[in-house]
């Protein structure tokens, strides 16, 4: 009877023990990652703000995304896994044509999803020789990105891929994935790596392979709209 009290008292003491851990444990990842906590700290300062980024837990990578842009006017047009997280693109209310998309990346926490980096374009309407609408998302210095990567939208339907190739580290070439959205529309993007730079060039090739649009970008956070037989 006293060995049995005795072990007891030890798994008493273990269980107690392991709920203290736990309860430690989810109050430093709260610290962390809770709005305004060090996560938002950290990268508050990483970029160069006096004041700390606010950064509020989704339930989901769109509820994330709506409570940091504080918007309801936003439709979710396509997820994509990206690193620890989702990639969302959306466009705003009553501008869900091809001169308006947004990317934002959200990571994902043992509390919830939490919005990081993200933006968009919005074009006035381009000539109808136009091919490619892009925008460029440059690599985030100490904040944990699946950037560098090149967005837009596919304007003609003679583009069938699209290519973003680096003129000045070897021969990395990036594979566009492009995505039907909807009847009319298809969106592509292309993650590039981390050693991009500038100069890279966006080709846009037709159903022969022939290369129908291209420009060669020389800003990594240029966005614009490349015609049919654009020049390099």
């Amino acid at each position: 009877m006293q060995l049995f009290m005795k072990n007891s008292r030890r798994l008493g003491m273990a269980a107690g023990v392991i709920l203290a851990s736990v309860a430690v444990l989810y109050l430093l990842l709260y610290m962390y990652e809770r709005p305004g906590g060090w996560s938002d700290q950290r990268m508050s300062r990483s970029l160069g703000m006096d004041q700390t980024l606010q950064i509020p837990l989704g339930k989901s990578p769109e509820e994330a995304v709506r409570l940091f842009r504080a918007s309801d006017t936003m439709t979710v047009i396509h997820q994509e896994p990206a690193a620890r997280g989702e990639l969302v693109f959306l466009t705003r209310a009553g501008q869900q044509d091809s001169s308006n998309l947004q990317v934002e990346y959200v990571r994902k926490t043992w509390l919830g999803w939490k919005w990081v980096w993200g933006g968009g374009y919005g074009m006035g309407g381009g000539p109808e020789s136009s091919a490619i609408n892009y925008m460029c998302f440059p690599e985030l210095v100490h904040i944990s990105t699946p950037f560098p990567m090149v967005i837009g939208d596919v304007l003609n339907p003679s583009i069938q891929h699209i290519t973003v190739e680096q003129k000045e580290a070897g021969t990395d070439t990036s594979e566009a994935k492009l995505i039907k959205v909807g009847s009319d529309r298809t969106i592509w993007f292309a993650f590039q790596p981390v050693t991009a730079g500038v100069p890279f060039e966006i080709e846009g090739f037709d159903e022969d392979g022939e290369v129908a649009a291209s420009k060669i970008i020389t800003d990594a956070r240029d966005s614009g709209a490349i015609p049919l037989g654009g020049s390099k």
